[in-house]
């Protein structure tokens, strides 16, 4: 598929089927995901990776409330592939302390944003790329709360930035949002000066 199509194509599913993805479709996603920007190059991100139907069923019930898991949202359970995206920022500053950066100050004051969560959703994205290239839908969403470390093993340095679903789209209904329509590209750029 041509960069210009994966870019026009690229939605949030809301609805999934349940067949399995292959190996080597899953295996793209998370090869592009690490070739991402990194800040100083420290690649402060890990990938929580589910797949076994029991290791979703609990991601399921400790990241949605039940409401949501059986309302119009239920589709989304279907994914058979849920990716938490993680970032360290004790890498970032660890990182910038090196002599060839900053120094050994590991002050986080110094970071206006924190660039350990944008790295990380660089690599968000061009895994939800990945799945339009590969005939796949992508959700990406917000976690409620879950504590990754207690379920999945997820040391305390790493934090979730939201958490990716993909499977194989079945007909869903567009999220009402999409009612606001897109921003012209006229009305968000500024050349020059505001």
């Amino acid at each position: 598929m041509e960069f210009e199509d994966v870019v026009r194509k690229r939605r949030m599913v809301r609805n999934f089927h349940d067949r399995p993805i292959p190996e080597e479709t899953r295996d793209r996603i998370l090869a592009n995901a690490v070739r991402a920007p990194s800040a100083g190059f420290t690649q402060g991100w890990a990938f929580l990776v589910l797949e076994d139907s029991a290791d979703r069923a609990r991601f399921w019930n400790s990241a949605w409330p039940e409401q949501e898991r059986t309302g119009p949202h239920t589709g989304i359970t279907r994914a058979p592939l849920v990716i938490v995206p993680l970032a360290s920022r004790g890498a970032y500053l660890a990182r910038y302390a090196e002599s060839d950066k900053a120094g050994p100050d590991q002050d986080p004051a110094r970071w206006p944003v924190p660039y350990w969560d944008i790295d990380t959703g660089f690599a968000s994205m061009l895994m939800l790329l990945t799945a339009v290239d590969k005939g796949l839908g992508a959700l990406f969403f917000r976690l409620r709360g879950q504590d990754l470390g207690h379920d999945f093993g997820v040391p305390p340095e790493y934090h979730p930035i939201g958490a990716l679903a993909f499977g194989y789209p079945a007909p869903d209904t567009p999220s009402p949002s999409l009612q606001r329509v897109r921003k012209p590209v006229q009305i968000v750029t500024h050349f020059g000066r505001w």
